[in-house]
């Protein structure tokens, strides 16, 4: 529903002189635990931290989460049976799992899924690039056998699976449909198509699902997901791409993962918000992705989009006038909105005015009036001449002194 504020906003974004991306709400599957722990700089966070992840995904509205690697080790597996149980008192939030389709794997989905009590989804991936069956001198007929015993095993034993090529974005045509029909038939209810490497631009996720979609697909009861990374910077648009044409897309928090990261759950949930395709609380993001800094050691960039320090944190005089005009009116969504696309209160969080040497008079006179010191020349002037000598804004300890 259009607001009176929307009314003040001319949107491009949805002008419809060009096509556009016919972005949908999607089932969301959260990869933070297992992929987003793949990063070469992430530290592995305790069992009661994941928990409390997993608590915030499903307050979230997420989906699903990937638990881990079972075939990794004991203690990995163990872990996907404590967490697997916690989702068990979850409302909406199922669990899944990664293996390889190599039976060591197999038997250790198949005996953690055992001593959770519940059918844990199997994400089981085999490489399907011509570089990458070139680099491990695979064959397409023991791919396909590997592949097919794989998902018959788990199917037999209960297990819903997602069959998943890895490298999908850079692997041909012919090699994607066998496998993927392979997959199909010994039983798969999902296939997954994955950006293993960040090679795909917009339009390559959008030829790939298509192909995909229409060619292995063909209406049959079998779910398609898009599992993307960020090697090119392009781990969110790709991923709002997916959208349009799969059923479940992956992301994680901060968009943290291999090499320089996956697609940004947080990112992801924002635009999906704006784009009006959701409709959900998002203020457990500040948690969310606050828990997965501090116990990843993956701290969050002031810069960095909705979440970073800076995101609604102005010292710029233009800039800082707008939203105090707005905040003098009693306007909070106003204020909210003239000098930012993102909302500060959809997350919980609020603008705030600072000064510095790019501010005018009005940012001390709010930063005084907003903390209940009067506003009087002589302090306004002290403040303003100490901020138009300095390289940065000042800080809260030196505004005081300045206001004594």
């Amino acid at each position: 529903m259009e607001t009176e504020l929307d009314k003040l906003i001319y949107d491009w974004n949805r002008d419809g002189r060009a096509a556009r991306a016919d972005y949908r709400a999607v089932e969301l599957d959260d990869e933070t635990l297992r992929d987003g722990l793949q990063g070469p700089s992430v530290r592995n966070p305790p069992l009661d931290v994941k928990r409390r992840l997993l608590q915030l995904m499903d307050q979230l509205g997420i989906d699903s989460a990937d638990l881990g690697l079972p075939g990794a080790s004991p203690q990995a597996r163990a872990t996907i049976v404590a967490l697997a149980k916690e989702t068990t008192k979850l409302k909406h939030l199922r669990p899944n799992l990664a293996i390889r389709t190599h039976p060591d794997d197999v038997r250790a989905a198949i005996e953690a899924s055992t001593e959770a009590g519940i059918p844990i989804e199997s994400c089981a991936f085999i490489g399907s690039s011509p570089i990458r069956r070139f680099a491990e001198d695979w064959k397409i007929d023991a791919m396909l056998r590997s592949v097919e015993t794989s998902v018959a095993t788990l199917v037999k034993a209960g297990l819903p699976v997602m069959f998943v090529t890895e490298d999908t974005t850079r692997a041909d045509p012919e090699t994607l449909q066998k496998l993927y029909e392979t997959a199909i038939a010994a039983g798969a209810k999902r296939i997954c198509v994955s950006d293993t490497c960040g090679h795909a631009t917009p339009e390559g996720v959008r030829n790939l699902l298509a192909f995909v979609r229409d060619e292995i697909v063909r209406g049959r009861a079998v779910k398609l997901d898009f599992h993307g990374h960020n090697d090119r910077g392009l781990g969110t648009i790709n991923a709002l791409t997916a959208t349009a044409l799969a059923d479940r897309v992956h992301g994680c928090a901060l968009g943290i993962g291999e090499r320089v990261g996956n697609s940004s759950m947080d990112q992801l949930l924002v635009n999906l918000l704006l784009w009006g395709l959701i409709d959900r609380d998002l203020t457990p993001l500040v948690e969310y992705t606050a828990l997965v800094a501090e116990h990843c050691g993956i701290p969050i960039p002031p810069n960095y989009p909705a979440m970073g320090s800076d995101a609604f944190r102005t010292g710029t005089g233009v800039h800082a006038a707008a939203v105090i005009k707005a905040l003098r009116k009693g306007d909070r969504a106003l204020a909210d909105r003239v000098y930012s696309a993102v909302p500060a209160s959809v997350l919980g969080r609020e603008q705030r005015i600072e000064v510095g040497p790019m501010s005018g008079e009005s940012n001390v006179v709010y930063w005084l009036e907003s903390r209940g010191i009067e506003a009087t020349r002589e302090r306004v002037d002290r403040i303003f001449a100490a901020a138009k000598v300095s390289d940065r804004l000042l800080n809260e300890d030196e505004l005081r002194r300045l206001a004594m």
